[in-house]
C-alpha cells in the first residue's frame, strides 16, 4: 500500500526543540507532526456486505470517509469481522465473516492499522485467524491483538511515520462469541499483568505506545469498572493512548495521567439500526509533535445504512502538549 504523504495539518501550537539546522541558525527546528485518526467497530460482513455487493463495489462502505481517513499519517480502525475464503457469504446472524474483496475499502480509506483482538476474532475459527493475518499483511495493513502464535499477538504492530516509532497492542474482554469452550492464545486478552509486560516490551521499540482495549457493556453508555480499571493501568505503565470500542455507542473521552483515553468511539460501519446511538460514532484525531501529544479533536459519524459519513465540526479536547513519559 502507497504511504500517504500530501495532507493538511491541522491548526496546532508550535513546539520547539532543541535542534539547531546545519546552518548554524542558533533557532531550534519545529518538530514535524503527525496526524494520526482513530476509528472505532467496523464490521463488513452481514447487511453491509450485502449492500456491497447489490453495489457491485465492495469499496462502497468507506467512500464516504475515505479523503478524510487517507488523509492521516496513520488511521486505526476496529476490525470486527474476520475475512474468510471459505464458506457462502454470512447475511445474518452474530458470527460474521467478512468476504475477501471487502479489503478493497480498508486500502481506499489508506487504513494503516487495524485491531483484530476482539469477540468476533474466531467466527472464522482458527482459519479465519490464520487467512486474516495473511491477508491484511498481503495488502499492506498492519494488525494488532491476534498472531500466529501467543508471541506474535502480543508484540503488535509498529508502523513509523516522521521519524517516530508508533507502537499499537490490542486486546479484548472476549475471544470465543460464545461459540468456543476453550481460549485460543493467539488472540490477546484484557489482562493487566501481561499488559504491563507488553508495554514495557513495547517501549523498548517505540517512542509511543497505543493500547486498543474491546470491552464494556454493549449500549452503555459509560465505562464499566473493567474499562475504567485497564485503561488507567495502561496510561500508568506508559501507553499515550488507550482507544475503546465494542459497546457500539459513544462514551467518555477522558486526559488522564500521561494519556488520553477513548472509552469508545462506538460504530463506524456497522448495520445496527435498531437505536439511534448504534448510528453514530466517533472519530479521533490525535496530531503528535514529534513524541508529544499536542492535539485532539473529535469528529462526529452519522451511520446511514451502514456507511458513515462525517456530521458537524470537529471539537477540540486538547489543545496543549504532554510531554512524553521520562521528558
Amino acid at each position: 500500500m502507497t504511504t500517504r504523504r500530501n495532507f493538511v495539518l491541522l491548526p496546532a501550537a508550535t513546539l520547539l526543540c532543541g535542534r539547531r539546522p546545519p546552518s548554524g541558525d542558533p533557532r531550534p527546528e519545529p518538530l514535524p507532526a503527525t496526524r494520526l485518526v482513530f476509528g472505532g467497530d467496523v464490521m463488513l460482513s452481514r447487511f453491509v456486505g450485502r449492500l456491497a455487493r447489490s453495489q457491485r463495489d465492495p469499496t462502497w462502505p468507506f467512500q464516504a470517509l475515505a479523503p478524510y481517513l487517507a488523509g492521516a499519517d496513520i488511521a486505526f480502525l476496529n476490525l470486527e469481522s474476520p475475512f474468510s475464503d471459505r464458506g457462502w457469504p454470512v447475511e445474518k446472524g452474530m458470527v460474521f465473516k467478512a468476504e475477501p474483496e471487502m479489503i478493497d475499502g480498508l486500502l481506499m480509506a489508506g487504513v494503516d492499522v487495524v485491531s483484530t483482538a476482539n469477540n468476533h476474532a474466531r467466527d472464522c475459527g482458527a482459519y479465519g485467524i490464520e487467512f486474516t493475518l495473511g491477508w491484511l499483511a498481503r495488502h499492506g495493513v498492519a494488525a494488532a491483538g491476534t498472531g500466529m502464535t501467543e508471541e506474535e499477538a502480543r508484540q503488535g504492530a509498529v508502523l513509523e511515520r516522521n521519524g517516530v516509532r508508533f507502537g499499537f497492542l490490542a486486546y479484548t474482554y472476549d475471544q470465543s462469541n460464545g461459540n468456543h469452550p476453550k481460549p485460543d492464545p493467539r488472540v490477546a486478552m484484557l489482562d493487566l499483568e501481561r499488559m504491563r509486560e507488553d508495554i514495557a516490551g513495547m517501549k523498548a521499540r517505540s517512542d509511543v505506545v497505543i493500547v486498543s482495549m474491546h470491552a464494556g457493556v454493549e449500549y452503555r453508555p459509560k465505562p464499566n469498572e473493567q474499562q475504567l480499571r485497564f485503561a488507567r493501568a495502561a496510561i500508568d505503565a506508559g501507553a499515550r493512548l488507550v482507544v475503546g470500542h465494542h459497546p457500539h455507542v459513544v462514551q467518555p473521552v477522558e486526559k488522564y495521567g500521561e494519556g488520553v483515553i477513548f472509552y469508545s468511539l462506538g460504530n463506524l460501519i456497522f448495520d445496527q439500526f435498531h437505536r439511534r446511538e448504534t448510528q453514530r460514532g466517533l472519530l479521533s484525531e490525535v496530531t503528535f509533535r514529534g513524541k508529544w501529544l499536542e492535539r485532539v479533536e473529535l469528529r462526529d459519524v452519522e451511520i446511514p445504512r451502514g456507511a458513515p459519513q462525517l456530521s458537524g465540526l470537529p471539537s477540540v479536547f486538547l489543545e496543549r502538549s504532554i510531554a512524553p513519559a521520562g521528558g
